[in-house]
């Protein structure tokens, strides 16, 4: 999983860019986690929980995306998604997701997470 942080000069905004097939973990980055140093720690705690065997899973409700953790994988994914989940489909249709849903390891997921606070932290 590839990605770039970046802040926009003009705005001051923050952009995450994340490789094909993650970049809804971008969109999660920039928009739900963004520069809150609260939510970060928070964050931590409990990966750190799940790496240590004393939390099974945890899921985090944002304002437009989820994030589902567990021991082993992370999963960021658009509220909407899950309202429809519960709709029927034909065989010939199907849900495309791809840039609604995203799953990484959750080493990964703390690897870019500690990367976007050092990323922070410089370009303030």
């Amino acid at each position: 999983m590839e990605y770039e942080f970046r802040r926009n000069t003009m705005t001051g905004t923050v952009i995450a860019n994340f490789s094909m097939d993650h970049e809804v973990l971008g969109f999660w980055f920039a928009e739900e986690l963004g520069e809150c140093k609260d939510k970060f720690n928070e964050l931590c705690q409990i990966i750190e929980q799940l790496q240590v065997g004393s939390l099974n899973e945890r899921r985090w409700l944002g304002k437009a995306l989820s994030l589902e953790l567990d021991s082993e994988q992370v999963r960021v994914f658009a509220n909407e998604l899950e309202d429809d989940l519960d709709h029927e489909f034909e065989d010939s249709m199907s849900l495309y997701n791809d840039e609604s849903e995203a799953f990484c390891g959750l080493e990964d997921f703390q690897s870019a997470l500690l990367s976007w606070r050092e990323f922070l932290d410089e370009s303030r």
